[in-house]
């Protein structure tokens, strides 16, 4: 329970922080209600009304699977105030998926671009429509033009952008351009680990690096996803549960190994 109390006052500590700064954020914050990350949001949350970028290594830069999961999971508080729109380019999102891991699905309104052009003129179009909270965008790459057009579209009403950076037909990876989002995230698989007593795969992994924090700072922590059920009944605290704050960003050294004598 000390470490819970520790976490809660941090990022109590961060909101009042931000409010000493004068840094309001308009439309409020979604906390993960794990001290260790809200602590480095400013505002001690996620900050809504703007738009956050999630991206992938690896195969994920062409599927998506892990950005979109854990992204949809960081949003689902969220979605249960109004619509939630998913921009996809390729006709392969799996709602039933989302909904076994928590997402409210039958919130969901999903389109299909035909082009990149064509999936950010319709992601500033659903931020800007009444009764839309959040918005996915399956994106290749978001130049400082578009970005500043994506955050004024989300100013209008206080919507929130998910931007998922995906090429969905392949390619040596994602394009890296100067971003205007609040938040970077790196998204990659983690083991999964069984309950005590439990056998066979525990729920999904990741691990999740805040890479850039409009005024606040990075991390890197390891975040599974909460029971769909218990939060279904429970409507929180968040279906994203913290594991452990990863203090190295990089994976230790493999130990060679050797036969004893």
């Amino acid at each position: 329970m000390s470490g819970f109390r520790d976490g809660r006052l941090a990022a109590l500590k961060a909101r009042i922080a931000a409010m000493e700064a004068g840094g309001r954020t308009g439309f409020g914050v979604l906390p993960f209600e794990a001290g260790e990350i809200d602590a480095c949001l400013p505002g001690g949350g996620l900050p809504l009304g703007q738009w956050h970028e999630f991206v992938g290594v690896g195969m994920e830069v062409e599927t998506g699977a892990c950005p979109a999961a854990f992204a949809a999971l960081a949003a689902a508080p969220l979605a249960r105030r109004g619509e939630a729109v998913w921009i996809l380019r390729r006709d392969d999102l799996f709602a039933p998926g989302l909904a076994g891991l928590g997402f409210p699905a039958e919130r969901l309104i999903q389109v299909c671009a035909r082009d990149e052009d064509e999936a950010l003129a319709v992601a500033e179009d659903a931020l800007s429509t009444v009764g839309v909270c959040a918005v996915f965008a399956e994106v290749e790459t978001v130049d400082l033009t578009a970005g500043r057009r994506l955050q004024l579209a989300c100013e209008k009403r206080g919507a929130t952008g998910f931007v998922i950076r995906r090429r969905p037909y392949g390619g040596t990876g994602v394009r890296e351009a100067g971003s205007a989002a609040a938040t970077r995230w790196k998204i990659t698989p983690a083991p999964s680990q069984p309950g005590a007593g439990e056998f066979g795969l525990g729920p999904p992994r990741w691990r999740a690096e805040l890479e850039r924090c409009r005024g606040g700072r990075t991390g890197a922590w390891l975040l599974e996803a909460a029971d769909a059920y218990t939060w279904e009944a429970e409507h929180g605290p968040h279906p994203l549960r913290l594991v452990a704050e990863l203090g190295d960003r990089q994976l230790a050294p493999a130990q060679p190994f050797r036969l004893s004598a």
